[in-house]
């Protein structure tokens, strides 16, 4: 019944109804796109959740890597002790084969050594008097370096 100008007053006053609450959500509306600081509230709002969010999930990579790092780290710091114990055994079995080798050679030098004072010693029991004389010769060589060395001074 609109516009014709006639009809019942109450169906009038129903449309007067309706069409005031439309004019009402119209201003609402309009009022909402005009109020610049609610509407920046809100685009700050968001834009601060989406960086909470962001920050969250940032923050749980992170937590990832570092478990990836440590549990690499875990494995190389194993894969070098194993790799040090190898080589400590290697330089263990180098130093006992030196060892040995030297001693031998110790001992082989030891045995000469014998062998050698032997012989002296028996040439000196038998022919004492040569090996005297030059024992003599040397203490009195010394003496004599001594008493110059002391009148130098």
């Amino acid at each position: 019944m609109r516009g014709n100008g006639t009809g019942d007053p109450e169906a009038l006053r129903e449309e007067i109804r309706r069409t005031r609450i439309e004019l009402s959500e119209t201003v609402e509306a309009l009022a909402a796109k005009v109020d610049v600081k609610a509407r920046l509230r809100e685009s700050a709002g968001q834009a601060r959740e989406r960086m909470r969010e962001q920050a969250g999930q940032t923050r749980e990579r992170m937590r990832e890597q570092a478990g990836q790092v440590r549990r690499q780290a875990a494995h190389q710091a194993g894969q070098v002790r194993r790799q040090a114990a190898q080589q400590a055994g290697q330089v263990r079995h180098q130093a006992a084969q030196t060892m040995a080798r030297v001693r031998g050679q110790a001992a082989q030098t030891a045995g000469t050594a014998r062998g050698q004072a032997r012989g002296t010693g028996a040439l000196v029991r038998r022919d004492p008097v040569p090996w005297a004389v030059l024992a003599a010769g040397a203490l009195a060589t010394v003496v004599v370096l001594v008493i110059v060395g002391g009148r130098r001074r």
